[in-house]
């Protein structure tokens, strides 16, 4: 008999499965591993002397994960005789895992305080790589000759075998700190855990550090500096909840070995009144942030805020080192009681593979998608030299030439059929929304994606005309809106004059949100604490989205005295029943058989717990191993 350990996963990347697999290499246990249909499935051989030691290992060790949701146990016939094999082919962009953790901060240790501490199944492996395949010659670590140790390391089963960029005190990377008025060097325990002291203090004392983390760049500073697109860096797990409303899954996903950003509710007062009701927020994940922030704890400090910057970014402080780093978005998070995808990012959804495999380059977002190793692999075109294809498929507006038969794609046709083709619905009927600033309608015949109702993009010239001319008596709107608002009146004139505005830059500008922007009014409708909102306009006229109905629906709730924040939360709400009514009047039409919701616009609470409530009988097919928004992109236009 075999004794049967089950993960149930939403992901189908493989990070999780292969440390299982190195801790069953590590201890000598026969095991059969494979990953297939949502669920790691391990199969051992339940007589092997070290098998309750090996279990006993995955407990312990094993790192959490925001894509695990389950286990079980049991017996199966047959009794595996071999271990499983491990073969790296990608590298990662994860946290760290509790074994390296715990190494870099063991005195003992040869890596105690190196930030660049990772084993083969965690870290920040992927801002090094420089082509594939990956080995270490193909990275920024290839002139760096491993010392004897961690060479053996990379040689013998355990955490660290065939790990491309293993390094330690001895073999590794000098790190410098550089200020006005000096410049020193960290290459051994105790130099580097003095440069981190220092940094933290720095950043104690109201200065700003910047920082190339493996990751990329980051600036640091204290949270009273933050600014819209900064993100809080929760330091101490301990004292998370005590200034976050979390529910226990976005707690978990908080620490899991993905380390995302979320989006989270504040709830220390002052930290609200400093910050707002909601933020973005992460736990440290790479070497150089979690090395950080065990000092800064130190000193009393529960959280640190940051932003992604580059080597150009002014601070008082910088920590650099001399290796060539090649950063990716964070991966962002959506999470309710109900439902966790991916809203937008790079990191842990790339590279990525999908089959059935195809003779097309895809093109998309500084991503490509290309057949290797018989499946389609998704990632930056520059990790790749040269690439034989039959054809390309671009986005519109690419006007770079990838090959003589190529052709252009929209982006909600690429990222409505990137679904498709990740659930493997090929050959059935769907119709679907995509929704990035302005919403679109589609549908699949199982062969192709028509445009039912395509975007109307927003334009802001002539947009007090347009809405005096709306319909009949339309004009005495915006008479009362120039004689009761003159400045709101003002702002939308000048408004006119700027050229290239979003339909919700021009919403936020109508709210009096000083984010001018979707995030701006995404935020304000967070803030609503009741039960119902305001019906909005959202007719369509000419079988589209009628832009300029929908901002003079607001427009007369601002001079009725409607507040911003039933205002911000009424327009999601109705939304919400906007996409609902079409998406079933054209399932009825289509007699499709799914309905498909993609754009990042839906990573939106407000949004999409209305959305849930109406199409609760009928649950959308989402993106699950890539992001809902643009990035999703390159994975569709493979299959369009």
């Amino acid at each position: 008999m075999a004794f049967v350990l089950e993960l149930q996963t939403t992901s189908t990347q493989t990070y999780i499965k292969d440390y299982i697999v190195a801790i069953i290499r590590e201890h000598d246990v026969h095991a059969v591993v494979r990953q297939e249909s949502g669920k790691i499935i391990c199969a051992f051989a339940s007589q092997h002397p070290r098998l309750e030691s090996c279990l006993d290992a995955i407990v312990q060790g094993l790192p959490a994960s925001c894509f695990l949701k389950g286990s079980e146990h049991y017996e199966i016939t047959g009794e595996p005789e071999t271990l499983p094999e491990y073969k790296p082919h990608h590298p990662l962009g994860l946290g760290l895992c509790p074994s390296c953790q715990k190494e870099m901060f063991d005195p003992s240790s040869r890596r105690y305080y190196y930030p660049f501490t990772s084993c083969s199944h965690c870290g920040g492996q992927y801002g090094f790589l420089q082509k594939y395949p990956y080995a270490r010659a193909n990275t920024s670590f290839n002139f760096l000759r491993p010392c004897s140790s961690c060479d053996e390391e990379t040689r013998v089963v355990g955490l660290r075998e065939q790990q491309r960029i293993n390094s330690c005190h001895e073999c590794g990377v000098p790190v410098r700190l550089v200020n006005k008025k000096s410049e020193r060097y960290a290459n051994d325990a105790g130099s580097f855990r003095t440069m981190f002291e220092v940094a933290a203090k720095a950043l104690r004392d109201n200065q700003r550090v910047l920082i190339k983390t493996t990751m990329g760049y980051r600036l640091f500073y204290k949270s009273e500096q933050m600014q819209s697109d900064s993100i809080l860096m929760m330091i101490d797990a301990k004292k998370i909840t005590d200034y976050l409303s979390l529910i226990e899954e976005e707690f978990n996903a908080l620490l899991s070995i993905e380390r995302p950003v979320l989006h989270a509710a504040v709830k220390e007062s002052r930290l609200k009144e400093r910050l707002g009701n909601t933020i973005d927020v992460k736990y440290p994940d790479d070497g150089f942030s979690i090395l950080l922030s065990k000092e800064l704890q130190s000193l009393g400090e529960d959280f640190i805020a940051y932003e992604v910057a580059t080597a150009e970014t002014e601070a008082d402080i910088l920590m650099d080192y001399d290796l060539e780093v090649t950063p990716q978005e964070e991966l962002r998070l959506f999470i309710n009681k109900e439902t966790q995808f991916i809203a937008a990012g790079e990191r842990v959804c790339f590279p990525s593979t999908l089959a059935p495999t195809m003779k097309t380059l895809s093109v998309a977002h500084g991503l490509v998608g290309v057949e290797q190793d018989e499946m389609m692999l998704f990632d930056k075109m520059g990790h790749f030299d040269s690439i034989k294809v039959e054809k390309s498929v671009v986005l519109e507006g690419d006007e770079t030439s990838w090959h003589s038969h190529q052709r252009e794609v929209a982006q909600d046709e690429a990222s409505f059929m990137s679904v498709i083709a990740e659930h493997h619905r090929f050959g059935t009927k769907c119709v679907g929304a995509y929704f990035d600033e302005v919403p679109s309608f589609l549908y699949y015949d199982g062969k192709k994606v028509i445009r039912l109702v395509p975007p109307k993009e927003f334009q802001a010239d002539g947009l007090l005309n347009k809405m005096a001319a709306l319909r009949e008596g339309s004009d005495r709107l915006v008479e009362n809106l120039k004689e009761k608002r003159p400045e709101l009146y003002a702002k939308l004139e000048a408004l006119q004059e700027r050229g290239e505005i979003t339909l919700f830059e021009a919403t936020a500008i109508i709210l009096g949100l000083e984010d001018e922007s979707m995030n701006g009014v995404r935020k304000e409708a967070l803030k609503f604490i009741g039960k119902g909102g305001l019906q909005i306009d959202t007719h369509v006229r000419d079988n589209r989205f009628d832009n300029i109905a929908f901002l003079s629906s607001i427009v007369s709730y601002r001079l009725a005295g409607v507040e911003s924040v039933l205002l911000s939360y009424s327009i999601f709400e109705s939304l919400g029943d906007y996409f609902n009514e079409i998406l079933q009047e054209l399932k009825g039409k289509t007699k499709a058989d799914e309905v498909i919701l993609c754009g990042d616009h839906f990573a939106n609470q407000s949004l999409f717990s209305r959305m849930q409530r109406n199409l609760r009988l009928t649950p959308p097919l989402m993106n699950v191993n890539h992001p809902i928004g643009k990035e999703n992109a390159v994975v569709g236009g493979v299959y369009l």
